[in-house]
């Protein structure tokens, strides 16, 4: 089957995952007590059953394994908003990138970060595929290990291209998200350091908005970025990029292990601007692309306006 992206308008392809026999049994199908029932029959021998849980979307998650962020806010927007009319039915099947050395001290551990997530891509994008998912959802800020948007967009065509399937990226997600809004000069809020900063800011100079305001909260270990606190993030939002000074159209928080749904909810009211963390907005993206149109609750204005 062959959708249209809601946001990109691109041809979407979405692999028949349910063709019949789906479950396939083995001989001699339902038993009791080691024996085939009597009079219960095949399951699926005329048709093709969906994954009980995933039945409306079954989407591909692709995490640096020490994230313990990504999957846990994208799973607390499908619990508050279940139903026929909502994400009923959607599902995440998550595979983390090893990276076993996760320090961030210096340039040089970015470097070495850098290779590491990118190393590790391939395999777990195969792992991720032997759940057949539909669609894929990349849980990554590439934007602070890659410099410039034609940098981030490669290893992303390579992954779109061995997996078959369509992707949902940060740089796709809030180009879009951005331009709901008309929003051009941009606040930024980031685990990263210094260096870490300067790469995301000329991620978003190339899509052509103006970074006028930058706060890093300097994590030193990729795995420590979860811990902090949500007070912090509330007061640089608050403090240090949604200013009378910077005159900002939206705050963008990268890094995708910082979680921001519940902050954005608090702030968003009191800023009168869209707070766009990196989880919600991406998970937006995909759920868009792929057709789930009804406002959400509970993360964030992007979800309920647009």
């Amino acid at each position: 089957m062959t959708i249209t992206g809601k946001l990109s308008g691109k041809p979407i392809h979405i692999p028949e995952v349910n063709s019949m026999p789906m479950p396939a049994l083995a001989p001699p199908g339902v038993i009791v007590n080691g024996l085939a029932a009597d009079g219960f029959g095949p399951i699926g021998s005329s048709r093709g059953y969906p994954d009980a849980r995933s039945y409306r979307r079954k989407f591909g998650l692709v995490v640096p394994a020490t994230n313990t962020s990504t999957e846990y806010e994208l799973w607390s927007i499908i619990g508050r908003n279940q139903g026929p009319q909502a994400v009923g039915g959607v599902g995440l099947h998550t595979v983390g990138v090893i990276t076993p050395r996760p320090i961030l001290e210096n340039e040089a551990d970015l470097v070495d970060y850098k290779d590491q997530f990118l190393g590790g891509l391939q395999s777990a994008v195969d792992t991720a595929l032997l759940a057949e998912p539909e669609y894929m959802i990349m849980g990554m800020s590439l934007e602070h290990i890659l410099k410039g948007i034609d940098e981030v967009r490669a290893p992303m065509a390579r992954m779109e291209a061995r997996s078959g399937l369509a992707w949902a990226t940060w740089h796709d997600a809030i180009h879009a998200a951005l331009s709901r809004y008309g929003a051009r000069r941009i606040g930024l809020l980031t685990p990263f350091d210094k260096t870490g900063n300067e790469f995301a800011s000329r991620m978003f100079q190339d899509l052509g908005y103006d970074v006028v305001a930058t706060v890093g909260f300097s994590c030193a270990n990729a795995l420590h970025i979860a811990h902090i606190p949500d007070w912090a993030k509330e007061r640089a939002i608050l403090e240090l990029l949604a200013t009378e000074a910077n005159r900002i159209d939206a705050v963008v928080q990268c890094g995708t292990n910082m979680s921001l749904v519940d902050v954005a909810e608090r702030v968003e009211p009191l800023i009168d601007v869209p707070v766009l963390g990196i989880n919600a907005t991406t998970f937006w993206y995909a759920l868009r692309e792929n057709g789930f149109e009804a406002p959400l609750g509970r993360a964030g204005r992007l979800f309920r306006e647009f």
